[in-house]
């Protein structure tokens, strides 16, 4: 497919901010099922580009004049196929640090009892889709009721949440059946569900020793498609995430984001 991808960001504060620093990752690589046309994101000053230690682009910039509104906007076009495996180069992070949890995976004696019986005995793409399917029918759709910072525990205790909850959870019971895993953010195409635009699902290593990955969305319980664009990786949410930063002054925060996907001839 041949995707054109809008993705703007905007914020509004009720009073100055004195100071910030935002941190992009919003610039998707060329990798198996993906090839990027062209690609720019703007940003309000000069943002510095380089390479994080999982390999993702990421832009970073620093704002020390007040402001009270701010807007990133990246847009491009992408050309997509089926892809679903994905093979680490020489300077990609161990599998085995991915087997670690984090304070957004961690999983509970509830949360590992309740998917005692779809926990994988071993990293085939097979065993560990059972899993993306028992987490689906666990976790109920439901925008809202969760947000960034909502821990695997929270969402299960939930049971709810939208896809980064579904990847959270995936991770932390990957990782609990000893499967390194990590999260993938990035955009989903369906014209159907344009919610859905901005997304996210895991990646498991299906070949420890070859450094090969399996991508699967759990929110639609399969293998990932020529409908996903990905734009980076992480342990987490936090070390993915398309867009973050902190900030001194500004009290109040309104944030919106609009992301459309247009397909192309």
């Amino acid at each position: 497919m041949h995707l054109k991808i809008r993705h703007r960001t905007e914020y509004r504060y009720e009073t100055p901010v004195r100071y910030s620093i935002q941190e992009l990752r919003l610039t998707p690589p060329t990798t198996s099922g993906q090839q990027i046309d062209k690609w720019k994101i703007s940003t309000p000053i000069k943002a510095s580009s380089s390479i994080d230690t999982f390999g993702n682009f990421y832009s970073v910039f620093v704002q020390e004049s007040p402001y009270t509104s701010m807007m990133i906007e990246a847009e491009g076009e992408v050309h997509t196929q089926d892809a679903f495996e994905f093979k680490d180069d020489a300077r990609a992070v161990s599998p085995y640090y991915l087997l670690q949890q984090t304070n957004l995976t961690e999983p509970t004696d509830e949360m590992l009892g309740y998917f005692a019986s779809s926990l994988p005995k071993k990293n085939s793409v097979d065993e560990v889709l059972k899993l993306a399917t028992a987490v689906q029918q666990a976790i109920g759709y439901v925008p809202g009721q969760t947000t960034f910072a909502t821990t695997a525990a929270q969402s299960f205790a939930l049971k709810s949440g939208v896809c980064q909850d579904h990847a959270h959870v995936m991770l932390s019971l990957c990782r609990a059946a000893q499967i390194p895993a990590r999260y993938v953010s990035g955009y989903f195409f369906a014209e159907e569900s344009p919610n859905l635009a901005s997304h996210a699902w895991i990646d498991f290593c299906s070949d420890i020793e070859k450094g090969i990955w399996t991508s699967v969305d759990i929110t639609h319980a399969c293998l990932i498609d020529a409908r996903h664009i990905r734009l980076a990786i992480g342990r987490d949410y936090y070390s993915a995430a398309p867009v973050k930063g902190v900030r001194t002054g500004g009290g109040g925060e309104e944030l919106s984001a609009n992301i459309s996907i247009q397909q192309l001839p």
